[in-house]
């Protein structure tokens, strides 16, 4: 890809577009930064690229820019469907996302995972695994670190391992990973999205330039991901955890079995630390991706019994008068908290709500009306919830977490369990859901052992 001397267009500044502009920048580019937010806004990025020649248009997007463009990178946050860009690509302008313009310069064998539950921990798995296998690896993506600042880096690695969002792979163009993981599909971001099938197009995406040296590990277990195995260019690798596999990856009497090409390997669960249901669909893509790009079964099973699991993702934070409190902040959609209700049989007491999403609350109806006691809604989206969920369990309205804590302790029995898995973004009353999160952590552990009795 050349870049000396070329008009380049970054949309969208925060970590990413920085990482963009100062690789762009040293290629020799002429490069403009667009961004709606105005300068204050964005003073701490602005900062770190004060010492190059950069072209900034802040609180607006000018028409002319897009249009003069040769080439426009798109920052992850940006949708695609925004005006200025549609008009750019009716001019036949090239648009693409950072991951794309990242990995025209790497040489190392990718791993992408999506799905719209479990990327996180099934990227930061991979990593440790890879890494324990004495492979140098980088992990980032839409978790940690932007690819391009591997290539900024011009560090050497092994593998490379990019959890990616749908987001992401909307900007595609020649991106082609040697491995492509799909965990699930459930309705997410319809906020962002015209229709379901809109979000399903773009996860998909991740597969359409494998070819048949590649490899599609495909949960099957997902009927809708299920229904797409027949469609790839790749090799498919199925998983599951209903059904033994002639070939691939399952789940059986207490252990995973790997069979692949007269290969198998056995890794009992029992002494692995990562627990839950759906966690095992994440450690079977893990070990998928990372046994087919040549990992020894022994090391992999070291760094999975090592592997306690991530912040804001089924944490367990204390237990308090016999009540166990577990904080999901990255619950934030209704396929998340379905797998987290599914971790426990009854006697949940279920913290929910924040900024809607646009999807639908039903399909947890039959998990909040058989486990949950007690559900306690707040945020932007509490009403709607109600109204699709009130009614099964005894449900309360709150108009902050802080009450919502209070009420889970004076409501909920020994015996029981507080989850927090909110089915919403954070946006409504925190900057993410880290923050929501350390702020229910915070407040649990300054609950009273003998207080609300």
């Amino acid at each position: 890809m050349e870049l000396l001397n070329k008009k380049i267009l970054v949309v969208g500044l925060a970590r990413t577009g920085v990482a963009v502009a100062r690789f762009l920048a040293a290629q020799g580019a002429r490069v403009t930064v667009t961004d709606m937010k105005d300068e204050a806004a964005l003073a701490p990025f602005l900062e770190q690229l004060a010492d190059l020649d950069i072209d900034y248009e802040l609180g607006r997007h000018e028409r002319h820019s897009f249009l003069m463009a040769d080439l426009i990178v798109v920052s992850p946050g940006v949708p695609m469907d925004i005006k200025p860009l549609l008009l750019a690509k009716a001019q036949r302008r090239t648009v693409i996302s950072e991951i794309e313009l990242a990995a025209r310069f790497l040489t190392a064998p990718l791993v992408a995972i999506t799905g719209t539950n479990g990327k996180t921990t099934t990227t930061t798995l991979t990593g440790e695994i890879f890494a324990a296998c004495g492979f140098k690896t980088f992990v980032g993506g839409n978790i940690g670190n932007p690819l391009i600042e591997l290539v900024t880096s011009g560090e050497a690695v092994d593998r490379v391992v990019v959890e990616l969002s749908s987001f992401q792979l909307e900007g595609i163009v020649d991106f082609r990973p040697q491995v492509a993981v799909l965990l699930n599909i459930t309705e997410d971001h319809l906020d962002r999205y015209a229709t379901y099938q809109e979000y399903i197009d773009a996860k998909l995406r991740i597969f359409e330039n494998q070819t048949s040296a590649d490899y599609a590990v495909l949960n099957m277990d997902d009927p809708l991901v299920a229904a797409y195995a027949g469609k790839m260019k790749a090799r498919v690798v199925p998983t599951s955890q209903r059904q033994e596999l002639a070939q691939g990856i399952f789940y059986r009497n207490g252990s995973i079995v790997y069979r692949w090409e007269g290969r198998e390997e056995l890794f009992a669960t029992a002494s692995f630390r990562l627990k839950g249901v759906h966690n095992i669909d994440n450690i079977m893509a893990a070990l998928a991706s990372t046994l087919l790009l040549g990992c020894d079964a022994g090391q992999a099973l070291a760094a999975l019994e090592a592997f306690a699991g991530l912040p804001h993702r089924m944490e367990f934070v204390r237990e308090v008068n016999g009540v166990a409190w577990y904080e999901d902040s990255k619950g934030t959609n209704v396929g998340s908290v379905v797998k987290s209700l599914e971790s426990f049989d009854s006697g949940i007491t279920l913290i929910a709500g924040g900024k809607d999403k646009g999807g639908e609350y039903t399909p947890l109806a039959g998990l909040v009306k058989e486990r949950v006691g007690h559900l306690i809604l707040i945020g932007e989206a509490k009403e709607r919830m109600c109204n699709a969920l009130g009614s099964l369990t005894d449900t309360h309205l709150a108009d902050t977490l802080e009450d919502a804590v209070t009420l889970a302790h004076r409501l909920t029995s020994p015996g029981g369990v507080v989850l927090f898995s909110p089915a919403c973004s954070s946006f409504d009353m925190f900057k993410n859901y880290e923050e929501r999160g350390e702020r229910f952590k915070s407040l649990v552990r300054s609950l009273d052992d003998g207080a609300g009795r």
